[in-house]
């Protein structure tokens, strides 16, 4: 997603929360018995996220102090409403997540690793407690998060390394204030910031550990649906009009990476037949890979006529590879299916997250399989 500039506002006064650090630092002691070397992932993770905790303020307070900037005061009285509405339309939990405010002085809220082998798009995965094995590893630093990926790329490995402006803890730390609204994306336009907001509290409804497809897809069909109703009954005219044009150009380069992912996956399953080297491989990625930069360069030429800024895509596909392939493809490839079952529950949310609490409680195996036959047929 296109990375938009957030709102200028003051420091917020610290708070310091200390129970999240006994919490953590448990955490950190259980992951080491998993994870070999893990005891510096988890303290990074321990100091990382109560700097976050102490950092944010309720979102009243904000509101009522004097020295801050009106926009930033009309984005949060915005939150206030989305997160109402969240509640009282999308069933969404109603908790002390997204009712306070933090900002981190930097331009994400962490940085995520995805890797993936030369010739599949299989994401690389890390085991942890909780959350099960999952195909992304987390930093506060973004320095961490560049070694990481350079440990992993003398490994053989292609590489991602990128910045998120959120993450979900899942609502298991509802209890020490949950996860709060951040100057990360506090800016982004309206459309954006509410389908995030929705996105990240669906993360807490349902959880299947280690399917990281399963619950990115589910979030990404919440924030869709959520998003949809949002627009048409809480957006002015203009909002809607602006969000439309962004989906049109999310949906056309997701249209393009879906056809690019396939064709890679296509030339890799040929590595399993002896008589192609990886010479041959190679030289079929590459013209994939250059037909899908001069497909996205007709893309750019039209949005920039249409005055749209590009900076975001113009990233990702400088930095295209099978981990950034196979990393996008989590967060779309079960929504159809999604939606599909949203429909098939009558549109009602209750039922909808019931029917997706019990595909959760299902072994991967069958739960894909009923996803799979939720899909509607190819060319509809």
């Amino acid at each position: 997603m296109p990375a938009h500039p957030s709102l200028s506002h003051p420091a917020p006064r610290p708070r310091f929360a200390a129970p999240i650090l006994a919490l953590l630092a448990c955490l950190a002691l259980a992951g080491c018995a998993h994870t070999e070397g893990a005891l510096g992932y988890y303290w990074q993770s321990v100091q990382g996220h109560a700097r976050l905790l102490q950092a944010a303020r309720p979102l009243d307070e904000w509101i009522a102090n004097e020295s801050t900037p009106a926009p930033l005061r009309a984005r949060l009285q915005l939150a206030q409403r989305a997160r109402h509405f969240a509640v009282q339309e999308l069933g969404l939990p109603d908790n002390a997540s997204y009712r306070s405010y933090a900002d981190l002085g930097r331009s994400a809220a962490v940085w995520n690793v995805v890797a993936a082998p030369p010739y599949a798009l299989e994401l690389h995965r890390w085991c942890f407690p909780f959350t099960g094995c999952i195909g992304y590893r987390g930093y506060f630093q973004e320095a961490d998060a560049q070694a990481e990926g350079a440990r992993l790329a003398a490994q053989g490995l292609e590489v991602d390394v990128y910045g998120v402006p959120a993450y979900s803890t899942l609502g298991y730390l509802d209890w020490a204030g949950g996860d709060p609204l951040l100057n990360t994306f506090i800016g982004w336009p309206e459309g954006e910031f509410v389908r995030l907001l929705f996105h990240e509290l669906a993360h807490q409804v349902v959880y299947a550990q280690g399917d990281t497809l399963f619950n990115e897809s589910f979030a990404t069909a919440v924030e869709r649906l959520g998003t949809e109703r949002w627009l048409a009954t809480q957006a002015r005219p203009e909002v809607r009009q602006a969000f439309a044009a962004s989906e049109e150009r999310r949906q056309s380069f997701r249209a393009l990476t879906r056809a690019t992912r396939a064709r890679l996956a296509e030339i890799y399953e040929q590595n399993k037949a002896p008589e192609h080297d990886s010479q041959a491989l190679n030289a079929m990625k590459l013209v994939a890979m250059q037909d899908f930069r001069a497909r996205y360069a007709v893309l750019r030429e039209r949005w920039l006529a249409q005055g749209a800024r590009v900076e975001g895509y113009d990233r990702w596909v400088a930095q295209a590879n099978n981990a950034s392939f196979a990393a996008q493809a989590a967060y779309d490839a079960w929504v159809p299916a999604f939606e599909a079952l949203f429909a098939q529950q009558g549109q009602r949310w209750d039922a909808f997250y019931d029917a997706v609490r019990h595909l959760a409680a299902l072994p991967q195996d069958e739960r894909h399989a009923r996803l799979r036959a939720l899909l509607p047929p190819q060319g509809d």
